[in-house]
């Protein structure tokens, strides 16, 4: 099988390697589509902390079993799946109290550990999830990125809530709609980006706000009134964010850091302390933020296919991040087809 390989930062070669067998509780899986991440760019521009060369990427994935190891039965041959990309110990103390995407030994497929950038992968069958019937490979190989928003919009009980979300990258964008989909009464969507606002609005924002030709604090005010927001999520993960949700949020209300941020904050922590907000964090997602997002997105509550922005065949995996580079405002998801051949439902 072709193999994709980041032999080191901007350099990816192809290579022949035999197609793995599953062992006893793994399923070999037939590789569809692979999702571009802002974490893969990161790798792809050397600027990764936590990333070594050479590396095999691809944690958004969508895939079809072909094959079972002798103690996976969970699954059909022929199933649709998605995968987990989580590598955790299982004996650590988060790992051991259900929090196993805070694992202290945690790896990522396609960062530390190989991932999926490939014809066919070796799988634990537990980190399958199938997709149902309805759902094409595209939409599943978004799953990822949308648990992880699924999972901070569970981090605050949202319900007729008025959020801000700052920064519309795709993250920004998914949740949005991930707060409209567990009842958020209102979404203020900012960023510094006119397309980008234009398209949170059209996936369900209900206000947007350009903060470099609008002053942040009084929109929120005309928006939302005096009473602002009842929690704040920073997609953008800066300074000039994280400082501007300090500033203007209500007295005792939440701040929360879905981002992660480049390097140290400089932030007005006694402003945070004057106001006694809760500063919160959240980190990846668990397996049921897969199943929500998947059964979002197959009742239609959750809007993927505005965030495609482009396509490109396996072999041409450097183009896509060539287009991203080139076309940055304006590019959401890329999604490389392993399988361009597959009819997106079989």
């Amino acid at each position: 099988m072709t193999q994709a390989v980041m032999t080191q930062p901007g350099e990816i070669i192809f290579h022949k390697v035999p197609v793995p067998q599953p062992g006893p509780d793994q399923v070999l899986v037939k590789i569809k589509r692979i999702g571009i991440c802002g974490s893969d760019i990161h790798v792809y521009h050397g600027t990764h902390p936590y990333t070594k060369y050479p590396v095999t990427q691809g944690h958004e994935v969508s895939a079809q079993i072909v094959r079972r190891g002798n103690y996976a039965k969970k699954y059909e041959i022929g199933q649709r799946v998605v995968i987990e990309p989580q590598v955790f110990c299982g004996r650590c103390y988060p790992c051991m109290h259900g929090k196993y995407n805070l694992c202290e030994n945690l790896k990522v497929m396609g960062f530390q550990t190989t991932g999926t950038a490939s014809e066919y992968f070796v799988v634990d069958e537990s980190k399958c999830t199938p997709i149902p019937d309805n759902m094409t490979y595209d939409q599943a190989a978004m799953i990822e990125p949308l648990a992880v928003t699924v999972h901070a919009a569970k981090r605050f009980d949202v319900k007729n809530a008025k959020v801000v979300v700052f920064g519309c990258g795709p993250i920004g964008i998914l949740l949005c709609q991930s707060l409209k989909a567990f009842g958020a009464s209102q979404v203020l969507a900012t960023d510094i980006s006119d397309y980008r606002l234009e398209l949170a609005r059209k996936v369900g924002a209900d206000f947007t706000v350009n903060t470099k030709e609008h002053d942040f604090g009084k929109s929120l005010i005309e928006f939302f009134g005096p009473d602002k927001a009842d929690v704040m999520f920073d997609c953008a993960g800066n300074d000039i964010t994280m400082n501007s949700a300090i500033q203007n949020a209500r007295k005792g209300s939440t701040i929360i850091l879905v981002a992660v941020f480049g390097k140290m904050a400089n932030v007005d922590l006694a402003k945070l302390n004057d106001s006694e907000l809760d500063l919160n964090t959240t980190m990846m997602y668990r397996h049921e933020d897969y199943v929500d997002a998947i059964r979002l997105v197959s009742e239609g509550k959750i809007k993927l296919e505005p965030l495609m922005s482009n396509h490109f065949a396996f072999t041409d995996y450097l183009s896509a991040y060539q287009y991203i580079d080139t076309h940055r405002e304006t590019t959401m998801k890329v999604l490389i087809d392993v399988d361009p051949e597959s009819d997106e439902t079989d």
